[in-house]
C-alpha cells in the first residue's frame, strides 16, 4: 500500500509514518514546515518528504491520504491538496483511525493522557517493557534516547502510545485518543489547554470521560489522585479497575513516592514495594515514574523490576537537553509550552545548578493556546524562578511587554527570533544558563544563539 501523509512532520504523524515503513508500505509526506528532528528521522528512513500541499501531489496517486489535524477547510486555500482529494473523491482517513486499524487491532494497548508529562510518562513506560523483556511497540510524540526513534512496530501484543486529547482530523473533531482503545489507560494529569478546540477544562473533562468509556472490564485506569479534575471524570462513571497513584498519604492499594525525587521508596500503602534511583529531577518526574510502574504491572512487571528499569532511563529530546556551550554559557532545548510545563521546566533547571549561577529563559508562545492569549495572565508566574525572561513577539496577537510587566527589568520582548539572539548575547555571562522553550523548531535559535556567543 503507498500512503501519502499530509501534516507529515508532526510528532504523531511521523511517527506514523515510521511505523507504515516498519510493515513495508510505501510511504511519502507533506508539510509546510519541514525542521529536525521529525524530519531528519523520516529522511533516515527513506521517507520523501514535499514542502507544502499542493495539489500537484495528486499525481503520486497514493492508494489512500492519511490526513493529519494541522490540515483544515480554508477559504484561503492554505490546503490546497485537501480540496482537490474532496474534489476527486479519492480515499482518505485519519491518523489515529489509519493507526488503531491498521497497527493496535488486536493488541494490548497502555494509553498514556495528561496535560503534561505524557512524552516522558510514554518513554518510561516503554523502557520499562523493554528492559523486562517484553518487546513492546510504541507511538511517541518526541524521540526518546533509549531507543533514539518515536516509533516502532515491536515484536509483542503490547502498544505503548502517547495519547493525545487534541481533535483528530478536520472531519472528526473527537479526542485522538478514542480511537485507541486502551486496556491500560494512564490519566496523569489535567489542565485547560488547547483553548482553540476547548473552552473550558469542563470540555476537555467530557473527552477524559470518553476515553475512560472505551476501557474494557478487564482494563485499568491508572489515575494521579492529587488532580480534582480526574476525580470528577472518574464520578461520571467507571467500569474498569482504578489505581490511583501520588497520593500525599497512605492509602490502601494507591502507589506513592517515599523521598527525594532523584532517589525514593514506592510504596503501596505502607508497604515498600520498589526503589528509583535515577538521574531525573522533579516532583512532576516522580509521579510520571509512580504511573508508568502502576501501568506496567497491569501487563505483569515487578514493581521493583520496574524501578530498577528506571535507572537506566535517559529521558527524552527536547527535555532540559544541553544544545552546546559557548564562552561559559550552556544553550538547552525544551518543549515546555504550557505555563504549568514552563514553571516546572525552569524549577527543575534551578534544582540541577549553583545557587550563584542564572538562568535566562527564552520561550516562544507558539502553541494554539498560548497565540489566543488563554493563558497570559500565567506567564509572570511561570517564569518567576528565572534570572531574565526573553518572550518572542512575533506572531502574537496579544502585547507580551503588558503581559511581562510584573517581572519589571527581569521581563524582556523581542521582535523576532534574530533581536532575541541580539538581545541574551548582550546579557549572558559566563556561568549562564540559556533555556529555549518552545514547542517548535522556533526559528533554529539555539545554533543562532551558539554561534553569537562564541
Amino acid at each position: 500500500m503507498h500512503i501519502h501523509i499530509l501534516g507529515i512532520c508532526g510528532t504523531f504523524m511521523g511517527g506514523l509514518a515510521a511505523l507504515a515503513r516498519e510493515a513495508g508500505h510505501t510511504v511519502t509526506g507533506c508539510d509546510a514546515n519541514v525542521y529536525p528532528p521529525m524530519s531528519t528521522q523520516l529522511e533516515a528512513l527513506g521517507i520523501e518528504l514535499i514542502q507544502g500541499f499542493g495539489a500537484e501531489q495528486l499525481a503520486l496517486k497514493p492508494d489512500i491520504f492519511v490526513i493529519g489535524n494541522v490540515v483544515t477547510r480554508s477559504s484561503e486555500g492554505r490546503f490546497p491538496l485537501l480540496e482537490a482529494i474532496l474534489d476527486a473523491g479519492l480515499p482518505y482517513t485519519s491518523g489515529p483511525q489509519w493507526l488503531a486499524e491498521h497497527v493496535l487491532q488486536g493488541r494490548h494497548v497502555l494509553a498514556v493522557a495528561g496535560t503534561h508529562g505524557k512524552t516522558s510518562t510514554t518513554s518510561m513506560l516503554a523502557w520499562i517493557l523493554e528492559s523486562a523483556g517484553l518487546a513492546p511497540g510504541f507511538l511517541i510524540g518526541g524521540v526518546p534516547l533509549n531507543f533514539e526513534v518515536s516509533a516502532r512496530a515491536g515484536d509483542g501484543r503490547f502498544f505503548v502510545i502517547e495519547a493525545d486529547e487534541y481533535d483528530t482530523a478536520f472531519f472528526d473533531k473527537r479526542s485522538k485518543f478514542v480511537h485507541y482503545r486502551p486496556r491500560t489507560a494512564i490519566l496523569n494529569n489535567l489542565e485547560h489547554d488547547h483553548a482553540d478546540i476547548f473552552p473550558d477544562l469542563a470540555a476537555i473533562e467530557t473527552q477524559f470521560h470518553h476515553l475512560i468509556r472505551t476501557v474494557p472490564p478487564s482494563g485499568r485506569v491508572i489515575v494521579n489522585a492529587r488532580e480534582e479534575a480526574l476525580q470528577r471524570v472518574l464520578a461520571r462513571g467507571c467500569w474498569s479497575e482504578v489505581q490511583r497513584f501520588g497520593a500525599r498519604k497512605e492509602e490502601p492499594g494507591a502507589l506513592r513516592a517515599r523521598g527525594e525525587p532523584q532517589s525514593f521508596d514506592v510504596l503501596r500503602g505502607s508497604l515498600k514495594v520498589g526503589h528509583v534511583n535515577w538521574e531525573l529531577l522533579g516532583e512532576h518526574n516522580q509521579l510520571n515514574a509512580l504511573a508508568a510502574i502502576a501501568a506496567a504491572e497491569h501487563v505483569g512487571v515487578d514493581p521493583q523490576q520496574a524501578a530498577e528499569a528506571l535507572a537506566s532511563f535517559r529521558n527524552v529530546r527536547r527535555r532540559l537537553e544541553l544544545r552546546g556551550e559557548a564562552n561559559g554559557v550552556k544553550v538547552y532545548d525544551d518543549f515546555a509550552h504550557h505555563p504549568t510545563a514552563i514553571h516546572t521546566t525552569i524549577g527543575g533547571l534551578r534544582r540541577r545548578i549553583a545557587p550563584q549561577e542564572r538562568i535566562l529563559a527564552v520561550f516562544e508562545p507558539r502553541s494554539n493556546t498560548m497565540k489566543l492569549g488563554t493563558m497570559k495572565a500565567q506567564l509572570p508566574w511561570a517564569l518567576e524562578e528565572a534570572d531574565l525572561s526573553f518572550c518572542n513577539q512575533d506572531g502574537l496577537s496579544w502585547d507580551a511587554r503588558e503581559v511581562l510587566a510584573p517581572l519589571g527589568e527581569q521581563g524582556l520582548v523581542g521582535a523576532n527570533v534574530d533581536e532575541l539572539v541580539a538581545m541574551v548575547r548582550r546579557e549572558a555571562r559566563p556561568g549562564d544558563h540559556v533555556l529555549c522553550m518552545s514547542n517548535g523548531g522556533f526559528g533554529g535559535i539555539h545554533e543562532k544563539l551558539l554561534d553569537a556567543l562564541k
